[in-house]
């Protein structure tokens, strides 16, 4: 099941890397995403920003009804229409950032979704497990079902791959 990936977009160039898992299978058991990349990218997510240049990287099924603006980062296009996001060059100062993957946690995901798994694995689902944190808060604080309640917590979530629309 190895087959060789070859990036080319606008921060990666010849980049490869090989996928040795089956598409959305043999996840660490520690590591159980409520929502796969292409659900993600359908309900709005990162502005419509996130990975409008690299198409060719992954199925096309996954952008068929994506929420996407090529031109900017647009908040009305997320699920809560609220900005929960912080610019790239934040998550490079806090060294969240893996050289192999400069776009951050959900080219990650997406990658490791598509079946690469790398060193930097282990540390992404341990990011991906913290920000459950937020669960705990919405819960404790609104009313099941109340999306007006904490939308920006709520978006970060879906960022995340938590369905933050069940809670």
């Amino acid at each position: 099941m190895n087959k060789k990936i070859v990036v080319n977009d606008l921060m990666q160039s010849g980049y490869e890397y090989w996928l040795s898992e089956p598409v959305g299978k043999n996840f660490s058991p520690e590591f159980k995403p409520e929502l796969t990349p292409a659900q993600m990218l359908k309900l709005g997510v990162f502005g419509g920003k996130y990975m409008t240049d690299c198409r060719n990287e992954f199925p096309d099924s996954w952008f068929k009804n994506a929420r996407l603006c090529h031109k900017r980062h647009d908040p009305e296009l997320n699920f809560f229409k609220v900005n929960a996001s912080q610019p790239l060059s934040y998550w490079r100062e806090k060294g969240w950032i893996y050289p192999d993957d400069p776009r951050g946690w959900f080219q990650w995901y997406c990658r490791y979704y598509m079946g690469r798994r790398c060193p930097d694995d282990g540390r992404q689902i341990k990011r991906w497990k913290a920000i459950k944190r937020h669960r705990a808060q919405i819960k404790k604080n609104c009313s099941p079902g109340d999306f007006s309640c904490r939308p920006k917590q709520r978006q970060v979530l879906l960022h995340w791959a938590y369905d933050s629309r069940k809670l």
